[in-house]
């Protein structure tokens, strides 16, 4: 599983981020995505990692500027009883 943080610049509203959101679904095979006005990104957590260009290429048609992505390893934090 890997982590994807997109920064992304234009976002002003709730429904911003459910375009960012929905244009994240269509173009990759998510585990889950959330989109942040505040935080200026979207966080993707998949299977597989996504590039740069295959961000902008989801990214670009929607009207949003994408200004960085990082992709880092991603291990659900589960329940540990002992230790």
């Amino acid at each position: 599983m890997y982590k994807v943080t997109a920064g992304i610049e234009g976002m002003m509203c709730g429904m911003c981020e459910s375009h960012i959101q929905d244009a994240i679904r269509k173009a990759f095979n998510v585990k889950s995505v959330k989109a942040s006005k505040g935080k200026k990104n979207a966080v993707i957590i998949c299977e597989n990692p996504i590039s740069e260009e295959e961000m902008h290429a989801a990214i670009d048609p929607t009207g949003y500027e994408l200004v960085s992505v990082t992709c880092e390893p991603y291990e659900k934090k589960g329940f540990h009883l002992f230790g």
